[in-house]
């Protein structure tokens, strides 16, 4: 028997699951909320990944049974994003990858879990501009990956392998189960965390979603669970920070249908075709200026989260990354 995470092998539908609750009494709730599915839509063939998504996991994203009295090692895992490619270069600025790794004592067998994206961090982070299509294309779904071993060297020499704690084989099942639903409903990556200012009592306007908070997911099921959980090392955890007055609400794609709303379309297609990928050297200098013009000098950035568009208000230091302890839930 074999649990299924249903991933992007499986032909879904997507629904919303009913509308996301932002508003209370006519004011706006801050962080506003991710919005799930009730399954995970179809992968558009034009989105098309520079590496494999999940290249040694089961093709259809199982997860094996543990006998119920075994007994699972836990590890907190975390190297360098592009450590295969590029080495420790992005952990000197402290851009990381999470994810968690697994042991069994009955079989002796390890396993890594971790979510990431399906098409690669920029196709998460800005839309392509497609043929035909009036609105911004977006490529931005993100999943689970489950798969045999844990790949010592990859996480110890440039980042963090250490046990965390021990759960039973029940407790480790009970755990799939939540996987599955999670990695069914919470498809879409999220790379920005927008907040109004870098201080303690700042107001957050959105979180992200991203490997890092699938792991504090994970992380405080297990706890719910029963587990027991401590780590030796500080757990840091990197986070990309946008900074802005309060967003402004713009609307979902229909921005794009109407004339009314010519002028706004327009403008939010400018912004993100400085982001476009493909581009020269000489491009995309020129887009870097641009985008400098528009997030610090006209303090403006077009911002998408749950299929909708924000305008954020931009302010200083107006994008940060920062390697902050967070500790378990």
């Amino acid at each position: 028997m074999k649990y299924s995470l249903h991933f992007i092998h499986a032909v879904l539908h997507c629904w919303t699951v009913g509308l996301v609750v932002s508003r209370v009494n006519g004011k706006q709730v801050w962080p506003v909320p991710y919005q799930r599915v009730d399954r995970r839509p179809d992968v558009d063939p034009f989105c098309q990944a520079l590496y494999t998504f999940c290249p040694t996991g089961d093709p259809d994203g199982r997860i094996p049974v543990m006998g119920d009295f075994d007994v699972i090692s836990v590890f907190r895992l975390q190297t360098p994003v592009w450590e295969f490619k590029y080495g420790d270069i992005l952990g000197k600025f402290h851009v990381m990858h999470d994810a968690i790794g697994f042991g069994s004592a009955k079989t002796g067998r390890n396993f890594t879990m971790e979510w990431y994206e399906l098409f690669q961090l920029g196709n998460c982070t800005f839309p392509h501009e497609r043929e035909g299509v009036s609105a911004p294309f977006w490529c931005n779904q993100g999943a689970a990956c489950f798969y045999d071993g844990i790949d010592d060297l990859h996480w110890k020499q440039n980042g963090t392998l250490e046990k965390i704690g021990e759960i039973s084989g029940a407790m480790f099942n009970e755990l799939a189960l939540w996987v599955q639903k999670d990695n069914e409903t919470g498809v879409y990556y999220e790379t920005w965390t927008v907040k109004s200012d870098p201080g303690a009592n700042a107001t957050t306007w959105f979180e992200s979603y991203d490997c890092s908070q699938f792991v504090h997911r994970t992380y405080k099921k297990l706890l719910e669970l029963g587990a027991q959980l401590l780590s030796q090392t500080p757990t840091n955890y990197t986070k990309i920070y946008l900074y802005s007055g309060e967003p402004l609400y713009l609307g979902d794609d229909t921005i794009f249908q109407q004339s009314s709303t010519k002028d706004l379309a327009t403008d939010i297609k400018k912004f993100y075709h400085s982001f476009r990928s493909h581009q020269s050297v000489i491009e995309m200098i020129m887009s870097l200026l641009e985008a400098y013009e528009k997030m610090v000098l006209e303090k403006t950035f077009y911002f998408y989260y749950n299929s909708e568009y924000w305008k954020l208000p931009m302010k200083y230091p107006y994008l940060k990354i920062t390697y902050e302890e967070i500790p378990f839930p």
